[in-house]
């Protein structure tokens, strides 16, 4: 009979990430608006003391993304989950496959190539704030309310929060470290250079740290 291997233990960086998304989950509902509202303050802390748009346009190395890129990867996927959050709190058990698809148009994306990232941010801290708002309005009882899903998996209003929690903490540190990497940090106040896990250190000091 054979005996099964032994899982090898996960690494530091897969243990930081579990640990980070059981806090994002130990959270409760107030503070994940916070912690999705604050999205937008920790992009802002870095990027409006930078003068030269050209720095966050450019890619550390070819084929990676630029500051830009990932911005606009945070407005996509806004774009993106709002509908589903919310169809499900204005309808019962509403059939989220039926949603238009997020899709880009031609004008859409030659719009997208001339904007500055801080057009972008301006757009993604409209949609966030769409977002925050309407899960403001909510009793925290329709949290728990569903829409059905067969492509991806059913979602629950509180799911998708979490989700976009989750998304907002890969991409700030996706951010954070291209930022270091461009050199864009140079003679900026220490309040722009403050690193990802000390922001979140001020809104959760059990978020772990690497």
């Amino acid at each position: 009979m054979q005996t099964a291997e032994p899982s090898a233990p996960p690494s530091k960086a897969e243990a930081a990430a579990r640990a980070e998304r059981a806090a994002i989950s130990a959270l409760d509902n107030n503070s994940l608006i916070i912690r999705l509202h604050f999205t937008v303050n920790h992009l802002s802390r870095w990027l409006t003391p930078i003068h030269e748009p050209t720095r966050l346009m450019r890619s550390v190395r070819r084929g990676e993304p630029s500051v830009k890129d990932l911005l606009l990867e945070l407005r996509a996927e806004e774009q993106r989950v709002f509908p589903k959050m919310y169809a499900i709190s204005v309808k019962t058990l509403p059939n989220l496959d039926k949603l238009p698809p997020a899709v880009t148009t031609p004008a859409e994306a030659a719009a997208d190539r001339i904007a500055t990232p801080l057009e972008v941010l301006s757009q993604f801290r409209r949609l966030r704030q769409s977002t925050c708002s309407l899960l403001r309005g909510l009793p925290d009882a329709a949290w728990e309310r569903e829409g059905i899903s067969r492509r991806e998996h059913d979602w629950t209003i509180r799911g998708l929060a979490g989700h976009l929690a989750r998304h907002d903490l890969v991409v700030l540190r996706d951010i954070d470290l291209t930022l270091d990497r461009l050199g864009a940090r140079e003679g900026l106040s220490p309040a722009a250079r403050t690193p990802i896990d000390e922001l979140l250190l001020t809104l959760a000091p059990g978020v772990p740290r690497h």
